[in-house]
C-alpha cells in the first residue's frame, strides 16, 4: 500500500528524476572506480566531487522551491540553513581527527588549543558518534526555522519583509559564528578533516560513496517534495501562494501550512550542507553570507520555480556556468549572474521547464488545431453572367437534362 501511495503522489517527471538519480548514484562511482584511467568512460575523481557539490546545490535549491515555488515564501536565508547542517557534520569531522592533528590533543581541535581552550564546550559533547551528529543534522536547522516561522507567520508577516527578517537572520548568524569566543573556528571554520566513518576522507572510495550519498538523498528529496505538492496539503499551499486571505477566510490555518513548508525546507537544507562539507573539505562564516541565499534564489529562478524539476537544473546549470566563468572570466561572473537573473525576470518568468512547458504546448496546439475547409468549386455558366464572368473561360459545362 506504501509502495501505491508514493507511485500516485509522483508525476511522470519527478519519477523519471529519482530513476535517473539512482542510476547516477551507481554508474558515476562504478565508471570511477571500474573503469581504468585513460580509457573511454572513466570519470575522474575531481568530477565526481565537482558533482557531487553541484548536487547538493541542487538539493538546497528545492529546499527553496518548497517554500518559494509551492507556498509563495520568498525566503533570502536559506543559507543559513545549509551552513547549519554544514557546521553539525564539520563538528563531527573535527572530533574523527584526534591526535592527528597538529597539536596532537586527543579531545580539543587545533583552533581551540591554539586559543587556549581549556576543555570541549558543552555544545561540543556527542559531535564524536556519527548518530548524534545526523540527529543535530536535522535538529539545529529544523528547530530554528520552527522558531523563527512559528513568530514570523503568527505575526502575519508576509512579501518582501519576511524576505528582509529572513537574510536579517542569516547576518546575524554570520556575525555570530565569525567571533573566535563562539567555539567554531572563527573566520577560518572548520577544516583538515581526516575520516568519516573510519574512511578517509580523499580517498576515492569515500568521494564516490560521498557522491552516491548524494545522489540518494537528492532523489529521496525529490520523492518527499512530490508527495507534499501532489497532496491536498500541497492544493492547500498553493491556494496560500496565490490568495492568502482567501484560503485563511475559507477556515484553514494559514500560519500552520507555512510553518509546515518552512520546517520541512530548512530540514532538506541542513541536510544538504552535511553533505556538501565533507565533499568541499571545509565549512566556515562565508556560508552565511546573506549573497549564498540569493544565488539560491537565482538558481530557483532560471530552473522554474513552481515545478520539482526545475531548481535541480537551474542549480547544476548556474554552477556550471560559475566554475567555467570564475576560472575563464573571474572579473565578469558578478555581472553576468546579475544580467541573467534579469534577464530570467523579464524574459522567462516561467525558467526553463516553463519554457519548454510553453514550446510543447505550442507544438501541441498545431498539430490539433483544425484544418483549413477546402475552396469552393467554381461557378457554373448559369451564373457566370451575374459574377461578370466570361462562360467561354469556365470551359466544357453540363448538359441540361432532357
Amino acid at each position: 500500500m506504501i509502495t501505491q501511495a508514493i507511485l500516485r503522489a509522483l508525476d511522470k517527471k519527478a519519477i523519471w528524476l529519482v530513476a535517473i538519480l539512482f542510476a547516477l548514484a551507481v554508474a558515476v562511482p562504478a565508471a570511477n572506480l571500474l573503469i581504468p584511467p585513460g580509457q573511454f568512460g572513466h570519470v575522474p575523481t575531481y568530477i565526481v566531487t565537482l558533482f557531487g557539490k553541484y548536487l547538493t546545490y541542487a538539493m538546497l535549491a528545492l529546499a527553496l522551491d518548497l517554500v518559494w515555488g509551492y507556498c509563495g515564501i520568498l525566503s533570502l536565508g536559506h543559507g543559513a540553513f545549509f551552513a547549519l547542517g554544514g557546521y553539525a557534520m564539520g563538528m563531527y569531522l573535527m572530533r574523527q581527527i584526534g591526535t592527528r592533528g597538529v597539536y596532537a590533543h586527543p579531545t580539543l581541535p587545533d583552533f581551540m588549543v591554539f586559543l587556549n581552550w581549556r576543555e570541549l564546550p558543552w555544545y561540543w559533547q556527542g559531535f564524536d558518534q556519527f548518530w548524534f551528529a545526523c540527529l543535530m543534522i536535522v535538529m539545529v536547522p529544523g528547530l530554528l526555522a520552527f522558531i523563527f516561522g512559528f513568530f514570523a507567520f503568527r505575526s502575519r508577516v508576509t512579501g518582501v519583509y519576511l524576505s528582509i527578517i529572513t537574510q536579517a537572520m542569516t547576518f546575524a548568524l554570520l556575525l555570530a559564528f565569525f567571533r573566535n569566543d563562539m567555539g567554531f573556528g572563527g573566520n577560518n571554520g572548520l577544516t583538515d578533516f581526516k575520516d568519516i566513518l573510519g574512511a578517509p576522507v580523499q580517498a576515492a572510495a569515500t568521494r564516490n560513496a560521498l557522491f552516491a550519498a548524494t545522489a540518494i538523498a537528492l532523489a529521496l528529496s525529490v520523492l518527499v517534495c512530490s508527495m507534499i505538492v501532489n497532496s491536498k496539503l500541497g492544493k492547500v499551499m498553493v491556494a496560500v501562494r496565490d490568495a492568502e486571505s482567501r484560503t485563511r477566510f475559507l477556515g484553514y490555518r494559514v500560519e500552520y501550512v507555512k510553518l509546515f513548508a518552512f520546517t520541512v525546507s530548512a530540514i532538506m537544507a541542513g541536510i544538504a550542507g552535511a553533505l556538501y562539507v565533507p565533499q568541499v573539505g571545509i565549512i566556515n562564516p562565508g556560508e552565511f553570507e546573506p549573497a549564498n541565499s540569493i544565488e539560491v534564489v537565482i538558481w530557483t529562478a532560471v530552473g522554474g520555480r513552481g515545478t520539482i524539476v526545475g531548481p535541480i537544473i537551474g542549480a547544476i546549470l548556474v554552477n556550471m556556468g560559475k566554475s567555467y566563468f570564475t576560472g575563464a572570466l573571474p572579473e565578469l561572473w558578478l555581472f553576468a549572474l546579475g544580467a541573467l537573473f534579469v534577464f530570467v525576470t523579464l524574459f522567462l518568468p516561467k525558467g526553463i521547464v516553463g519554457l519548454v512547458g510553453q514550446w510543447r504546448a505550442m507544438i501541441r496546439r498545431r498539430e490539433t488545431a483544425p484544418r483549413p475547409a477546402a475552396p469552393p468549386p467554381p461557378p457554373l455558366a448559369a451564373n457566370a453572367a451575374e459574377l461578370g464572368e466570361d462562360p467561354a473561360t469556365l470551359g466544357p459545362q453540363p448538359k441540361p437534362a432532357e
